[in-house]
């Protein structure tokens, strides 16, 4: 249960310095990429602040559906069919599930998004030529932060960052992400032995 809190849910990472006044335009072309993507299919690689590493795949069709498929040695996969996310620790065959509003990451799973101070608001940014870095939390405090790292030639997601409850800090990096291509629906359903392959094509 510690990996899948630390996979789906939120990112907070610390950048000295980082703070910085964004602007109503800043803020609206987040909310446009977060609103315009529909699907998304990329390798990944999430990296731990305690030395762990894993890899893997990643599919997500808004709003709500999921799926994170990581290599040996972590084994483990993670599928959200939009009404609840199954985590299954292939090792142990063991299945756990977990509420989609227990984890900060539905940032980047909804439609609608609206970063407009209530029920989300941005309490970190940064943003140069290359980069733009928004660390945002949901208004109720209950999940916490979580930062989306965007490149911004193209506008794109990058990576988001967490701390889990144990304070690890996890950075989840994408590479080759294909954006708005149609996906199974098998991909969003929980079969232990169903392991799709990812589209090659990179974007």
């Amino acid at each position: 249960m510690k990996l899948l809190y630390s996979i789906v849910a939120g990112l907070l990472f610390g950048w000295c310095g980082m703070a910085q006044a964004q602007t109503t335009a800043d803020i609206q072309k987040i909310e446009n990429y977060l609103n315009s993507v529909k699907t998304l299919q990329a390798r990944f690689v999430q990296n731990a602040s305690n030395g762990n590493v894993s890899e893997g795949k990643i599919w997500i069709e808004k709003p709500n559906k999921i799926r994170m498929e990581y290599g040996a040695p972590t084994n483990v996969l993670i599928v959200g069919n939009g009404d609840f996310i199954v985590y299954h620790d292939k090792d142990l065959d063991q299945v756990s599930n977990i509420d989609y509003e227990d984890i900060p990451a539905s940032l980047i799973l909804g439609n609608n998004i609206k970063i407009d101070g209530k029920k989300i608001k941005i309490i970190d940014f940064y943003k140069d030529s290359g980069t733009t870095i928004a660390t945002m939390e949901y208004a109720d405090g209950n999940i916490g932060p979580i930062t989306l790292v965007f490149n911004n030639s193209p506008f794109e997601l990058r990576q988001w960052k967490i701390v889990d409850p144990q304070s690890v800090e996890i950075t989840v990096s994408l590479y080759g992400s294909i954006l708005d291509e149609s996906l199974p629906s098998s991909l969003f359903r929980f079969k232990k032995q169903n392991s799709p392959l990812l589209n090659k094509k990179g974007r």
